[in-house]
């Protein structure tokens, strides 16, 4: 059986980046966009970093357009807008499909992994998040209305939890 580890999507520059290097971490992987009602989770995931990161947690954001337009611009426009207006310092990678024949093939294993309400693959918006334990496995996917506040136990769970 795979684990996130085992994908590599594209870093900004389209380069690898094999998700690998995160063995032993928790991951918050997440689908974002800079022009959406729920553009303010970017402070909290910012938050969740900061407060864990020493602890293991490491925030992936990969910009997504598939949602109402509402991420349209390139990496580097989207790296400027996080930075200026939430202080974002976790990894953004690059721009991904999370629906549909393009789909970056991590997504389509996070949606496999744990389907959402009512067994439902597809995701429904952005700031979807899926949470990723220390061994690569996914423990939780959250609706875009879940605030990053709101993970805040399950991240110091899977934190405490062995690889």
């Amino acid at each position: 059986m795979s684990t996130v580890h085992d994908f590599a999507p594209a870093a900004p520059d389209g380069t690898p980046h094999p998700l690998a290097q995160y063995r032993g971490k928790v991951l918050l992987v997440v689908n974002t966009a800079s022009r959406c009602g729920f553009t303010p989770h970017y402070a909290g995931l910012e938050a969740l970093w900061r407060r864990h990161r020493d602890a293991g947690l490491v925030v992936l954001g990969f910009p997504c357009n598939q949602f109402g337009a509402q991420e349209p611009g390139d990496a580097e426009e989207i790296a400027r807008f996080c930075t200026v207006n939430y202080d974002v310092t976790f990894p953004l990678l690059a721009k991904v499909e999370v629906n549909g024949a393009k789909a970056e093939p991590l997504f389509a294993h996070l949606k496999e992994a744990r389907p959402g309400l009512l067994g439902t693959r597809a995701i429904k918006w952005n700031f979807t998040k899926f949470l990723v334990g220390r061994d690569g496995r996914v423990i939780a996917r959250f609706a875009p209305r879940v605030t990053p506040q709101a993970l805040e136990a399950a991240v110091v769970k899977a934190l405490a939890e062995a690889a």
